[in-house]
C-alpha cells in the first residue's frame, strides 16, 4: 500500500475516532429534519388527530407522498392492511369511522388519526337579512353604577359583595331570574322590608351565592344594589343555510356574546324574524360600516334553540326559497375548501337577496372550531362601491364556490373592510348536527 494512502487512512480513522460523540447529535438533528421535511410536503390533514371525509372521496384528500410514507389502515379489529409505496390512498365507498397510522418509510410511526366517512349533505343557502332577539338564561351584570343615599354618601353594594361584572344572576331571594324588570323588582321589595336580597350566582362554570343590602338612592328615589343588568340582545344578520329534511337553519356565523363583558349569552329562547335593510352606512379603515334594518315583529321565522361558536342554530316555521338556488347544494367538508374566486349571497336593499363575487384568499381548517376558518376579500365593483367592503349586518351571509355551500362571512378587518374572516360549512353543520359522525365501522373500501 502506498505511503500516502495508509498516512490518509490512518488521519481519517483519527478524524472519526474524535468526533464520534457527535454522532447520536448529528443522526438526531438529520432525523428531525427528515421529518420536518415530510410534514411540510404531506397532506395537513394527515396531521390531524381526526377528521371528515365525505363519501367516495380518498380518506386522506389530496394524497400522500407515496415513495417516502406508508399509510395503515385499520378497521375495527381488523388485521392491518399496509398500503404500499406504490399504493393510492383507497377510497371509502360507505360511511364510518377508519383507523389510521403513517409511517415513514414504513418504519417510524409519524401519527395516528380517526377519519369518519360522512354521507354528502345538502342544503338551501340563504343570504336573507334577519332580526335575531335572544333572550338570556339568567339576568347578565354588566356594569356598575355607584349609588348617592340621602346623606350625599356613594356606595356600591354588589360590588363590595363580591359581584363581577360578567356574573350571570340565576336566582333572586329564591326566584328564577327573568327579566331586568323582576330583579328590579325584587331589590326594592327587599329593600323596603329592610332585609338583604339573596342572590344566586353564575361565573363560568361556577355556581355561588351573595347577600346584598339595597341601598335608597336619591337619584332614581328607589332602593338598588349598584348593577347594571341586561336580559337580552337584538340585532341585525344574515340567514346562511336552510336543511329541508330537519327544518334547521344555521345563521349568523359566529357566537353572540354581550357587547360590554365579550361573554358568550347563555341561551334561554329566542326567535328570529324577517328584517327589511333601510340603508348602509359604508365601512372605511379603522370605522366598520353597517346595514340599517328594520325588524317586523310580526313575521317571525322561527326560533333559537343554540348560541353556538359557529353562530345561533334553530328551526323555521316554513321552508325558505332562494330565488338564486331553488334547490339544496352540496356541503363542502374542509379539505373541499380552496384558495380562489366565490360568491357571496346577501341583502342591500329591502329584501332582496343579491349575489357579489369574493375571493378565498386563505383557507385554516384546523384553526379551533369557531367564526375563523378562512380569510376573505370582497372583489366585486358594485359591493366595493355600495359597501366599502365587509359590514356589520353581513355576518352569516352564505359563501358558494363551484355549486358548493363552503362557509359564511363573520367578521371584518378593522384596518382593511374589504377583508374579513369566514366559518367553514362543515364547521357550522357540526354544530347543529347535521354532519352524522359514526362510531361504527367501515363496511367497504376500495382503491382509487
Amino acid at each position: 500500500m502506498p505511503f500516502f494512502t495508509a498516512s490518509f487512512l490512518t488521519e481519517g480513522r483519527r478524524w472519526i475516532l474524535k468526533r464520534r460523540r457527535y454522532f447520536p447529535a448529528a443522526f438526531l438533528l438529520i432525523t428531525t429534519l427528515v421529518l420536518l421535511m415530510v410534514k411540510a410536503v404531506c397532506n395537513p390533514l394527515c396531521w390531524a388527530k381526526e377528521q371528515n371525509v365525505a363519501v367516495g372521496d380518498p380518506l386522506l384528500p389530496g394524497g400522500l407522498p407515496g415513495k417516502i410514507l406508508q399509510v395503515s389502515v385499520t378497521d375495527g379489529n381488523a388485521a392491518e392492511k399496509v398500503l404500499s409505496s406504490r399504493t393510492v390512498i383507497p377510497l371509502a365507498l360507505s360511511p364510518g369511522r377508519v383507523y389510521m397510522q403513517v409511517k415513514l418509510l414504513g418504519l417510524i410511526p409519524l401519527n395516528h388519526l380517526v377519519v369518519n366517512v360522512v354521507p354528502g349533505v345538502r342544503v338551501i343557502p340563504g343570504g336573507h337579512s334577519i332580526g335575531i332577539l335572544l333572550h338570556a338564561q339568567g339576568v347578565m351584570v354588566v356594569g356598575y353604577s355607584a349609588i348617592v343615599d340621602p346623606q350625599g354618601q356613594r356606595h356600591n353594594p354588589a360590588l363590595e359583595a363580591g359581584i363581577n361584572s360578567g356574573d350571570i344572576i340565576l336566582k333572586i331571594n329564591g326566584r328564577q331570574a327573568e327579566s331586568n324588570q323582576q330583579v328590579r323588582t325584587e331589590v326594592i321589595r327587599s329593600g323596603e322590608a329592610g332585609r338583604p336580597v339573596l342572590l344566586d350566582l353564575k361565573r363560568g362554570q361556577r355556581i355561588f351565592s351573595a347577600r346584598v343590602k339595597p341601598v335608597y338612592c336619591s337619584q332614581t328615589r328607589r332602593y338598588r344594589i349598584g348593577l347594571f343588568i341586561r336580559d337580552s340582545a337584538a340585532g341585525v344578520g344574515t340567514l346562511t343555510y336552510y336543511d329541508p329534511r330537519s327544518n334547521k337553519y344555521g345563521a349568523l356565523g359566529h357566537v353572540i356574546c354581550d357587547m360590554e363583558t365579550s361573554r358568550r349569552i347563555d341561551l334561554a329562547d329566542g326567535r328570529i324574524v324577517e328584517a327589511q335593510i333601510q340603508g348602509i352606512h359604508p365601512g372605511r379603515r379603522g370605522q366598520p360600516g353597517e346595514k340599517i334594518g328594520l325588524f317586523n315583529g310580526n313575521g317571525v321565522m322561527g326560533d333559537i334553540t343554540k348560541n353556538s361558536s359557529c353562530g345561533i342554530i334553530g328551526s323555521l316555521k316554513k321552508p325558505l326559497s332562494n330565488p338564486h338556488y331553488r334547490e339544496p347544494v352540496p356541503v363542502a367538508m374542509a379539505y373541499q375548501v380552496k384558495e380562489g374566486p366565490a360568491e357571496m349571497l346577501t341583502v342591500l336593499k329591502g329584501n332582496r337577496v343579491e349575489r357579489f363575487a369574493v375571493e378565498i384568499v386563505q383557507v385554516m381548517p384546523h384553526n379551533r372550531r369557531e367564526g375563523k376558518g378562512m380569510v376573505i376579500k370582497v372583489t366585486d365593483p358594485a359591493l366595493l362601491k355600495k359597501t366599502g367592503g365587509i359590514i356589520q349586518g353581513m355576518s352569516g351571509s352564505p359563501i358558494i364556490q363551484e355549486g358548493k355551500f363552503v362557509g359564511a362571512v363573520t367578521h371584518v378587518f378593522i384596518n382593511d373592510p374589504t377583508r374579513g374572516y369566514g366559518v367553514l360549512a362543515e364547521w357550522m353543520l357540526l354544530e347543529a348536527g347535521l354532519v352524522p359522525v359514526t362510531g361504527g365501522t367501515v363496511e367497504e373500501m376500495g382503491a382509487a
